[in-house]
């Protein structure tokens, strides 16, 4: 559904608008852990598989990502890879969130 995608594109790009890009920060807020969870599921899902176990992207499943580097995972969900269709998010997550993600991806994103 194009129209659903656009639409929590634009929902994300309004919500954050007044938050600096590759802000460090504290946790996200309960509300926001949420809002991220639908966006991996969704936005990352997309490529990933909705079970986030590999698509025409890899699988994004703790036992994948074990031996990944951190700090490499989350510049690939900012920046993107170059030469592939993994896109960069960072006009709509900031540093912190993508480190929530990452953090989660590789002990099992929950539901």
């Amino acid at each position: 559904m194009p129209g659903a995608s656009q639409s929590l594109v634009f929902t994300l790009t309004l919500m954050l608008a007044a938050t600096p890009v590759g802000a460090t920060g504290p946790q996200p807020s309960p509300e926001r852990q949420k809002e991220l969870v639908h966006f991996v599921r969704q936005e990352c899902g997309f490529c990933h598989g909705l079970k986030l176990t590999g698509g025409l992207g890899t699988p994004l499943t703790p036992d994948a990502l074990r031996d990944k580097d951190f700090d490499g995972l989350v510049g690939t969900i900012l920046t993107g890879r170059p030469g592939t269709a993994m896109p960069g998010w960072q006009p709509y997550l900031t540093e912190s969130e993508a480190r929530w993600i990452v953090r989660n991806l590789q002990k099992g994103f929950p539901q």
